[in-house]
Parts: structure tokens; C-alpha cells; sequence
């Protein structure tokens, strides 16, 4: 490809065929090697650098699931309450605006849960602060079920302001609680009623989501083997309410040592796994429920071992190998550490090998990567909550895309320190509206694309890394406002200047819709609220989502990339070969 007219003489043009601006080779079985090309201004080319792209249209190098984006919900919303309020009409709402997705109820406090079959929550509910308080937030709940029993099909409720305002002042005290436990590491136990149950799958079945349970792991008989005793209780009762649910066993199971002085190697946990799925089995309604696991923490050499010991023994048993991955400890969290590139790079290394240990047992294997989230410790306020954070997050969306990881599983949905996608005020946060984007615009086909631009020459010893990616899918087929064969772009800028993209091959001279998140008001990176193509985001007043609206671009236009912004844009009547049929 010949160098633009606007470079200076001396420099040529690159060419670099990928998954996603970080491609230097060409072969899809090679994803998991890329880096992403440096696109920088090169001395005496002052403003004028233009990147050119094209996209491979015939066939997609990934088909990832159609849940790919998917959600969590902490167990700790029981002990703080906020799961009595997921019949709230405005929850649902935000939650089926990202359906369909999964619903992994999981987390810390997973491996602490039991169940017991009792239906009044009053009577097993309790709680901090004054006999007036309880009372009054107690009766008002009890109420608010009553009202809810009698309505057919989805539960929804309107909770009133004052009910809220109740419910926030008690979170704020078990807060307290639930952060001494975490930073002792010591839990105390968690009782989820028959009651409780039906709110969480109501709310996942209103809300066109598929609810995923974990079983409490840390139930042990003396022979060190899993009891499966209260775990059976819950399924007998889930099974006679006929509830769509699949199932998966403990969390991060290397932590166990550290949490109760006892450790479950390998080998035994996918003995356990076993045991589970003999269970499901004897259980008509679960048969043939799907299990997941064993949902380890970061690869380490230690995690390693137990994940290979799981493979040897369940690695045929479950139906996708989990793991989590967190990049920052939130207790030392700072805005420029979203901006980092060789913090955006780190989980390639660790999904290069989960995909070795997986493929050297069972190959083919699909791959989740669940409880993902920007920091670990619940995060920070004001920032794993704020707009920065989000180049973290859509850039995990697109390297699990390109990599070929199957779903990717967002650890918090509502209420987990500040990891969360909508806050105590059922507020959607920035990483929500960037969530629904992705969700409203990207099909499960990822393209490979074809870049070219000006590159300067490293220093010795130096490592260059990009930051400006760009990923490319074929556009979801659940927006009718795009005929089949259109493409969409998904760009991250993290430099501090604007940068130019000319499309050229099969977009060149097409149709551009543009799509730009920027944040709003003076907060900047910090902000909690985002605005599109220059319009602040927010719930209609009706309690609906607002619409969508792209910004058109003339056909032939330069794209023009403004400076620490996130954007999509579709490319319209492409018709591209691979995204004409599902």
C-alpha cells in the first residue's frame, strides 16, 4: 500500500494484518502473541499522522457467545439487603437493556452460604441499628412481598422514596461490617432463604437473563471430601419451583487455605465436581443443566497446579473452564493506572495460560473469564466507578473477543464496593452505558482488520506500546436499525492528542454512524456520568432507556478520534460476506 500523501519523504507505510490494532501477525491461531502496532506522530509530521484501515469481510477469525457480555450479583446483597430490591421496575430495566447475558451469583461470601427453606423473611431477617428502624424497614419489605405474591408472572415493584432512603442507611451500616470481614478475611456465614431464592431468579427471569448459582465448596466432611447435603436441599426445592438455573462450585478455591486453614487441591475439588454432577443427574429438572468451573483466581504457579489437577479428573465434566481476573489492588488506585497500556496488555499473558493448561487436557474447551473487574478490594470510589475506568473495561471486551474467550462475566452488576455498573441510587454508571453500547452494537463475529500508518523508530531498549486500539465485529443482528452485513468499529484513544483514521478497502466511501463517549460535567476522567455525541446520558423520566441516537458521517470522511475517548462506529451496507448469516 503506497504511503499517504501527507507523509514526509523517507517513511513507509505499515501494513499489519490482526484481530484488533494489536496484530503483527496473520494467523488467527497466533492471537494470543500480539501486540499492538504503535501508531505515533512521527518528528516534523506535526498533526498530520493518519492511520489507514480496512477490515477482512469474508469469514470471521472468532465466534464468541451471544452472552458474551455478562454479569454478576455479590452475595453480600443478602446480608445488606439490596436483594429485597431487585423487583425494583428501574433495576429490571437496566438489566434487560444488557440481556441476553448470564447471571453468576457468586463471590466471596459464596463459599459461606446456606440454604435453608423458610419463607417468612422477617422472622430469619436481622440487622443493625435501633428496634424502630428494623421494625419499620422490616414491615415495609413484608409489605412490599405480599403485594408482590399476588401479581402474576414478572414481580415488579415500585418501592417508594422514603423505602430506599431505609434500605441505604442500612447498607451504609452493614457496610462496615462487610469491609472488616474482607480486609480480616475472616466471613461469617450467610443464610439464603427459600424467600430470597425466588427474588433472585424472579429478577434474572424478568430480566432475560440465565441465572448461574454457585454451591457453597466449603461444606467438608472429614475425609477433606465436599458434603453435599445443603446443596441438595437447594436443588430439590429450586427443581420443584421448575427453575432454569446452571450451577457451579465454590469460588476461587485457592484462597481456601487462607480463608478456613484448609486447602482443596485439584484433584479433589474436581472429584467434587464430579460428586455435583452425579447430583444434577438424579435431579430430572438438572439433568442436563450446564456446570461451569472451577472459577480460580489469578495463574499463578500455585492456581496452575490446582487448575491442572481439576482438568486431569473434570476437565470432560464441565461444560466451561472459569477463572477471574482483577487488574489493580483498589486500595492503591490512581486515574493514571487506566491510562496505562502495559496494564491494558497484562491479561494476555494470563489467558495465553489458562488456554495452555486447557487445551493440554481437553482441547476445544470453551473458556470464561468470570468476576472480572477493574480493581480487587470492591474497588474505589470515583474511580473503578468512574468514566476511566472504562478503558480498561472496553478493552478487556475486546481482547477476550479477539482471543477467543467465550463469555466474560462483570463483577458487579449493582452493589459490590465500586466495581459496580449501577449505584444505590439505581443510577446507571459509566461502565453501564459503555456496557449497553457494546451490547446494542456488537454481534458475537470478530473481524480481523488490515492497518496501516507511521511508526517511529523505538530507542534502543525501548518498548513501544499502542494506545489507540481498534477491534472490529460484525454488527449485532438484535439492532434492526442495520441491515445484515454492516461492521462495527470500536476504537480506544488513550493518547493526549486526537487521532485520524481514513477507511479504505470494502468501508472506504461507505456510510458512518459514530457513537462518541466522552464523559460530562467538570469532573473529567473522574466523572460518573457520560454524555453521547454530546449528549448527557440518563434514565427517561418514564423509567425507560433514553434512545440511542448516533451521529451520521458523510461517506469518504476521515474519522477523526478525540483525545482519552472511547467511541464506536458502524459501517453501514458493507455487505460483508461474514456477517450476512448467522
Amino acid at each position: 500500500m503506497p504511503c499517504p500523501s501527507s507523509c514526509p519523504p523517507g517513511l513507509l507505510a505499515l501494513m499489519a494484518p490482526g484481530l484488533a490494532l494489536m496484530a503483527t501477525f496473520s494467523l488467527p491461531s497466533q492471537a494470543g502473541d500480539r501486540r499492538a502496532l504503535p501508531v505515533e506522530k512521527s518528528p516534523g509530521v506535526k498533526g498530520r499522522t493518519l492511520i489507514l484501515l480496512d477490515v477482512n469481510t469474508k469469514s470471521p477469525v472468532r465466534i464468541i457467545s451471544e452472552n458474551f457480555l455478562s454479569l454478576q450479583l455479590d452475595p453480600s446483597i443478602i446480608h445488606d439487603g439490596w436483594l429485597d430490591f431487585l423487583s425494583s421496575r428501574r433495576l429490571v430495566t437496566l438489566a434487560r437493556g444488557l440481556a441476553p447475558a448470564f447471571l453468576r451469583f457468586a463471590g466471596k461470601r459464596t463459599d459461606f452460604l446456606q440454604f435453608h427453606n423458610v419463607k417468612n423473611p422477617a422472622k430469619s431477617r436481622g440487622g443493625p441499628g435501633p428496634d424502630y428502624y428494623l421494625k419499620n424497614y422490616e414491615d415495609d419489605i413484608v409489605r412490599s412481598d405480599i403485594a408482590l405474591d399476588k401479581q402474576k408472572g414478572c414481580k415488579i415493584a415500585q418501592h417508594p422514596d422514603i423505602m430506599l432512603e431505609l434500605q441505604r442507611e442500612k447498607a451504609a451500616q452493614m457496610h462496615l461490617v462487610l469491609l472488616k470481614e474482607q480486609f480480616s478475611n475472616t466471613y461469617s456465614n450467610l443464610t439464603l432463604t427459600a424467600r430470597s431464592l425466588d427474588k433472585l431468579y424472579n429478577f434474572a427471569d424478568c430480566s432475560g437473563l440465565h441465572l448461574i448459582f454457585a454451591l457453597n465448596a466449603l461444606r467438608r466432611n472429614p475425609n477433606n471430601s465436599w458434603n453435599s447435603s445443603n446443596a441438595l436441599s437447594l436443588l430439590k426445592y429450586s427443581a420443584s419451583k421448575k427453575y432454569n438455573i446452571s450451577w457451579e462450585l465454590g469460588n476461587e478455591p485457592n484462597n481456601y487455605r487462607t480463608l478456613i486453614g484448609r486447602s482443596v487441591n485439584g484433584s479433589q475439588l474436581g472429584k467434587d465436581y464430579i460428586q455435583l454432577r452425579s447430583l444434577l443427574q438424579l435431579i430430572r429438572t438438572y439433568s442436563r443443566a450446564n456446570l461451569y468451573g472451577p472459577n480460580i483466581g489469578r495463574p499463578r504457579k500455585n492456581v496452575i497446579a490446582l487448575l491442572e489437577g481439576f482438568m486431569k479428573v473434570a476437565g470432560s465434566t464441565v461444560d466451561a473452564v472459569t477463572w477471574q481476573h482483577y487488574y489493580i489492588d483498589g486500595r492503591v488506585a490512581k486515574v493514571t493506572d487506566f491510562l496505562k497500556t502495559r496494564l491494558l496488555d497484562t491479561l494476555s499473558d494470563q489467558i495465553r495460560k489458562i488456554q495452555k493448561v486447557v487445551n493440554t487436557y481437553t482441547p476445544g474447551k470453551k473458556i470464561w473469564l468470570e468476576g472480572i473487574g477493574a480493581t480487587s478490594a470492591g474497588g474505589m470510589n470515583n474511580l473503578s466507578d468512574s468514566y476511566a475506568a472504562g478503558f480498561l473495561w472496553l478493552n478487556t471486551l475486546g481482547l477476550l473477543a479477539s482471543q477467543g474467550i467465550d463469555v466474560v462475566v462483570r463483577h458487579s452488576f449493582l452493589d459490590h464496593g465500586h466495581n459496580h455498573l449501577v449505584d444505590q441510587n439505581f443510577n446507571p454508571l459509566p461502565d453501564y452505558w459503555l456496557s449497553l453500547l457494546y451490547k446494542r452494537l456488537i454481534g458475537p463475529k470478530v473481524l480481523a482488520i488490515h492497518v496501516a500508518g507511521l511508526q517511529r523508530k523505538p530507542r534502543p531498549g525501548r518498548v513501544i506500546r499502542d494506545k489507540l486500539r481498534i477491534y472490529a465485529h460484525c454488527t449485532s443482528y438484535h439492532n434492526h436499525n442495520y441491515v445484515r452485513g454492516s461492521i462495527t468499529l470500536y476504537i480506544i484513544n488513550l493518547h493526549r492528542s486526537r487521532k485520524k483514521i481514513k477507511l479504505a478497502g470494502t468501508l472506504r466511501d461507505k456510510i458512518v454512524h459514530q457513537y462518541l463517549l466522552q464523559p460530562y460535567g467538570k469532573d473529567g476522567l473522574h466523572s460518573k456520568s457520560v454524555q453521547l455525541n454530546g449528549q448527557p446520558l440518563a434514565m427517561v423520566d418514564d423509567g425507560t432507556l433514553p434512545e440511542l441516537k448516533p451521529r451520521p458521517l458523510r461517506a469518504g470522511r476521515t474519522l477523526v478520534i478525540p483525545p482519552l475517548t472511547m467511541s464506536f462506529y458502524v459501517v453501514k451496507n458493507v455487505n460483508a460476506l461474514a456477517c450476512r448469516y448467522r
